[in-house]
């Protein structure tokens, strides 16, 4: 008889009973004249009100008999933390601490200003850190890192050393096609911008589509689009055009122009020279902007880790979130964590390296282990094999 739709409360009566609607689900009138048959219930008492009910203001023209009661609402607790801050005062700090990414970069955090703030989550909530950990610079200006000391993976350097002998032969498509080689017989500043735009497009794109012979960038550099001033005059549509099919093309189109612009006003045509500055540009993440301070100023701030490096270093065991062993979720979280132990004279090779090695032995999907010269030392070594549908049109073809 009694049904609630968004939050009111309808009593369904004869049609010619007079019956009153009230929106909110805890204010019901009854008449009990209409209905002589219902006993003395907690919405006909006139004796004693409960104390968690108050009466509402009188009816201007009082029908006796009708009595409307309206449910005290209780306040909502808000549990204090040790710190003195509200669960919801936390959770938005830490919100606009580590913020969540932009769409291009998956799992890739942006600043909300100039300066990025990032320090350990228990020095945060609690005023203090602990002796297990230390404060390291991590790119320029005021931003600083929090970075608990922890061991190495055993045999991490056999392990590095093993990968480096199985690139050796460098047959990978990152070592012929990369960001890194955009715009190489340009002019510094040019080639700055260039590498930038590289960086952009190679985002979820492979690397023949991006820097092939007849790749994104090839075509731009052939349509003289590849410095900051011809891009934020030519038409967006011409753009789109030249990169397609570069995943999000749209989206990279419109975010070059952007970009454009920016250098054209603030950097004379040239690119931000800080890692903060970088990742202030729209479509730019911690990724993209790593390699480009480490490509275009020869300034190291921290590993470029795209989906091979986070890949790899997770099968490895090299990697894992914030105080568990569970495997890191995205990318930027697979950097922070391969800082803390991997030597800083590292951070530049780790990336070619294993990306090169992700291209051609330890694949996406069954992964090579059997021609892979450190399976004995790999924990993830034959665990992942083919569907049993693959496994089928193997055997169907063979």
């Amino acid at each position: 008889m009694l049904k609630s739709i968004n939050n009111l409360t309808q009593v369904n009566f004869p049609p010619n009973s007079q019956m009153h609607l009230l929106r909110s689900p805890t204010q019901i009138i009854f008449n009990k004249k209409l209905f002589p048959q219902m006993s003395e219930s907690k919405y006909f008492s006139k004796a004693i009100q409960p104390k968690s009910q108050v009466p509402i203001a009188p009816d201007p023209n009082p029908n006796p008999g009708v009595h409307v009661y309206v449910r005290k609402m209780r306040l909502k607790k808000t549990e204090e933390t040790p710190t003195g801050l509200s669960k919801l005062e936390l959770h938005q700090l830490k919100k606009k601490v580590y913020d969540l990414p932009d769409i291009e970069e998956f799992g890739y955090g942006k600043p909300n200003g100039s300066v990025t703030t990032k320090i350990s989550w228990l020095e945060m909530t609690t005023g203090s850190s602990t002796s297990t950990s230390e404060v390291l610079p991590v790119g320029s200006g005021n931003t600083f890192s929090v970075r608990p000391k922890v061991e190495s993976p055993a045999d991490w350097e056999e392990v590095l050393e093993g990968i480096r002998k199985m690139r050796s032969l460098e047959d990978a498509p990152v070592d012929s096609m990369g960001c890194e080689k955009a715009g190489s017989i340009l002019p510094p500043k040019e080639r700055r911008f260039a590498v930038l735009v590289s960086s952009l497009l190679s985002s979820q794109t492979k690397d023949g589509v991006t820097h092939g012979n007849s790749g994104a960038i090839q075509r731009l550099l052939q349509s003289g689009l590849l410095t900051a001033d011809a891009i934020d005059n030519a038409e967006e549509s011409t753009i789109k055009s030249l990169i397609y099919p570069v995943g999000f093309y749209s989206r990279k189109a419109c975010n070059m122009k952007k970009i454009a612009k920016v250098c054209l006003t603030n950097y004379g045509g040239d690119i931000p020279s800080s890692l903060e500055e970088l990742l202030l540009l729209p479509g730019i993440g911690p990724k993209m902007a790593h390699l480009v301070m480490n490509v275009g100023w020869n300034n190291v701030q921290g590993i470029c880790v795209d989906t091979h490096v986070h890949r790899i270093c997770n099968r490895l065991g090299w990697v894992s979130r914030p105080g568990t062993k569970q495997k890191t979720s995205f990318p930027e979280q697979t950097r922070e964590s391969l800082q803390l132990w991997l030597p800083k004279e590292e951070w530049v090779a780790i990336n070619p390296l294993l990306v090169g090695f992700g291209q051609t032995i330890c694949t996406p999907l069954r992964p090579r282990c059997g021609m892979c010269g450190i399976n004995n030392l790999c924990p993830s070594a034959f665990k992942e094999t083919a569907s049993p549908i693959s496994r089928k049109k193997r055997s169907l073809s063979d």
